[in-house]
C-alpha cells in the first residue's frame, strides 16, 4: 500500500497532469482569439461597397445596430433608397382560399338490368349531351315488347266486339226484346276489355321504355372520367359505383369563405348591382388561372367558423380549372380612385403605429405617422399623412430616427426621382443636441 501511494505521487504522473491542462488552456485562448477576429472583421469589413437594396438592409455602409451603445450608426453613412409618393388608383380586394368545384357530375347508371354489349367512349374524352356512352344488349327487351303488343292487338279486338255487342244488346233493350241485365252485362264486359287494353298499352309503352334505355347516353357536357365497368358485365340500377362518371368542366365555379367581417361591404356593393370580378391564382399564388365573377352568396353564416360561403363562376374551355382543385382566389370589391399611393417598404410599423419617414427638402427626414388603406401590387394608399410627390424612405428605414439627415448626392431641393425607381442616398445621422 505504502508502495502504491508513493507511486502515485510520483515526479512522472504530476507532469502528465500539468500538460494536460497547459493544452487546454492554449486551446481555449485559440478559440478566444478566432472569435474576437470574427467580429473585428465583421466591424470593420461589414457591409463592404455594397450599394441600397430594396429587400435588405444588411448592405449598409457602416452604422447598423450600435453594440457598444449610442444611436444605430451615429456618425456613419448609411445606404438608403427614397421613392416618390405618386396618385394613382388602389384596387380593393378580398383574399380567399377556394376550391374548383362542378356544376354538374354525374355518375352514370344503368336504368335497366341487362349485359354491356359496348362501351363507345376515351376514357377522359369530352362528350356532349346526348352522346352514347353505353349499350345494354336490347334483345331480351325486344321479345319481350313483342309479346305484350300481341297481347294489346288480342285484348283490342276483344274490346271491339264487345262494344258490337252491346250496341246490339242496347237495341234489343229497347224494343223489350231482352232483359235489361243482359244489357248491363254487355256494358261491364267493354268496361272490362277497355282496362285491359288499357294496361297492355302501358306495358308496351314501358318496354318500349326499357329499350330507350338500352342506350346509355350522357346527361350533361363535360368530362368522362375513368370507366368502372368492362363491356361483358352485368349492369344492374342498383350498382353503386355505375359505368362511368361525367363532369361538367365549362363552365365551372368556384366555393370560397370569407370572414363575416366583409359580409356588410359585400352585400353593400351587390344591393348597388355591381358585378364583381373574381380572379382565380395557383396554389402559390402566381399565376392566373381563370377571370370570372362572383355568382352568389350563401344564406347563412357558418357560426363554428365565423365564415359565409360564396362561388364564383368562370369560363374554363381550356380546362385551367380543375374540379377540387385547390385555388387563390381575388374578390375585386371596387377601386380606390386618385389615391397617394407609396411602395410597400415605406410603410413602417411601431409604437407610433404606421409610420413613414419623410424626406424634407432640408436634408432632414422627419417621422410622418400616416393611416393606410389598400394594398395590391406592391403598393399601399395614404388615407392620411402624405401628399402625391412627397420623398419617402424606401430601403434602410430601420437605421433613421428622426431628423436624421439625408444628403442626395445631385439632387435639387424639389426634385423627386422616377416613380417606382427608389433612389440611393447616403444618410448621416443628425447630432444629439
Amino acid at each position: 500500500m505504502k508502495k502504491k501511494s508513493e507511486l502515485s505521487r510520483s515526479p512522472d504522473a504530476t507532469t502528465v497532469r500539468s500538460t494536460h491542462r497547459h493544452r487546454w488552456a492554449v486551446l481555449a485562448v485559440a478559440i478566444a482569439l478566432v472569435a474576437a477576429g470574427a467580429v473585428f472583421l465583421a466591424r470593420h469589413h461589414g457591409g463592404g461597397n455594397a450599394g441600397p437594396s430594396a429587400s435588405t438592409h444588411q448592405r449598409a455602409r457602416g452604422g447598423g445596430f450600435n453594440p457598444f451603445g449610442g444611436p444605430p450608426g451615429a456618425g456613419n453613412e448609411l445606404a438608403v433608397g427614397v421613392a416618390a409618393a405618386t396618385q394613382g388608383d388602389i384596387p380593393i380586394t378580398l383574399s380567399a382560399l377556394g376550391t374548383v368545384t362542378s356544376l354538374a357530375t354525374v355518375t352514370v347508371k344503368s336504368q335497366i338490368s341487362g349485359y354491356l354489349t359496348a362501351l363507345p367512349f376515351q376514357e377522359g374524352q369530352v362528350v356532349k349531351k346526348g352522346d352514347l356512352l353505353a349499350q345494354v344488349d336490347p334483345r331480351p327487351y325486344e321479345v319481350q315488347l313483342a309479346q305484350y303488343q300481341g297481347q294489346l292487338e288480342r285484348d283490342q279486338a276483344l274490346l271491339d266486339n264487345a262494344r258490337r255487342d252491346l250496341k246490339r244488346y242496347q237495341q234489343l233493350g229497347k224494343q223489350d226484346s231482352i232483359s235489361q241485365q243482359t244489357v248491363d252485362t254487355a256494358l261491364a264486359t267493354v268496361h272490362q276489355y277497355e282496362g285491359t287494353v288499357r294496361t297492355d298499352q302501358a306495358q308496351v309503352d314501358a318496354q318500349k321504355l326499357n329499350l330507350a334505355y338500352c342506350r346509355i347516353v350522357s346527361l350533361v357536357d363535360g368530362r368522362v372520367g375513368l370507366r368502372q365497368v368492362d363491356v361483358g358485365n352485368y349492369v344492374t340500377p342498383s350498382d353503386t359505383d355505375g359505368i362511368v362518371v361525367v363532369t361538367q368542366m365549362d363552365p365551372i365555379s368556384v366555393v370560397f369563405t370569407l370572414p363575416e367581417d366583409d359580409l356588410r361591404k359585400l352585400n353593400k356593393r351587390l344591393a348597388a348591382g355591381a358585378k364583381l370580378a373574381v380572379t382565380a391564382y395557383d396554389r402559390a399564388g402566381s399565376e392566373v388561372l381563370a377571370q370570372g365573377e362572383l355568382a352568389t352568396v350563401d344564406n347563412q353564416i357558418d357560426t363554428s367558423t365565423g365564415t359565409v360561403k360564396l362561388r364564383a363562376m368562370f369560363h374554363n374551355p381550356a380546362g385551367e380549372l380543375f374540379p377540387n382543385q385547390f385555388v387563390n382566389i381575388v374578390l375585386h370589391l371596387d377601386t380606390l380612385t386618385g389615391a397617394v399611393v407609396v411602395p410597400n417598404e415605406a410603410v413602417q410599423n411601431g409604437a407610433p403605429g404606421d409610420y413613414v419617414y419623410r424626406v424634407k427638402d432640408d436634408g432632414t427626414v422627419s417621422l410622418v405617422k400616416v393611416t393606410t388603406g389598400a394594398s395590391a401590387d406592391g403598393r399601399t394608399a395614404i388615407l392620411s399623412g402624405l401628399q402625391a410627390g412627397d420623398r419617402v424612405v424606401v430601403d434602410g428605414a430601420d437605421h433613421l430616427t428622426d431628423g436624421a439627415r439625408v444628403p442626395i448626392p445631385g439632387d435639387k431641393p424639389g426634385d423627386k426621382p422616377a416613380e417606382g425607381k427608389p433612389a440611393g442616398t447616403t444618410a448621416t445621422q443628425a447630432s444629439a443636441s
